[in-house]
């Protein structure tokens, strides 16, 4: 058993519930493990956004109108 701690219901449509069933199933894990384990990896690709939008924070801007006429004008499109 896990040393999960913390309780929450949550609703899925059947076909992910039965997935889920069959991937904690074949990995020996809880379907709260495999959720768990999930929003983790979610939650470190939105830290890793964050780190990333911040390094970036100095660039300039373009606005849309700029960019699609800087491609125009270098044959991209």
């Amino acid at each position: 058993m896990s040393s999960l701690s913390k309780r929450s219901t949550v609703y899925f449509e059947p076909a992910i519930h039965q997935a889920l069933k069959l991937k904690a199933a074949s990995t020996h894990l809880s379907i709260s493990e495999l959720i768990d384990e999930a929003v983790r990896l979610l939650m470190r690709e939105d830290q890793e956004d964050i780190a990333a939008f911040s390094e970036r924070v100095n660039e300039l801007e373009i606005s849309y109108e700029a960019l699609i006429n800087d491609l125009k004008k270098h044959g991209k499109i």
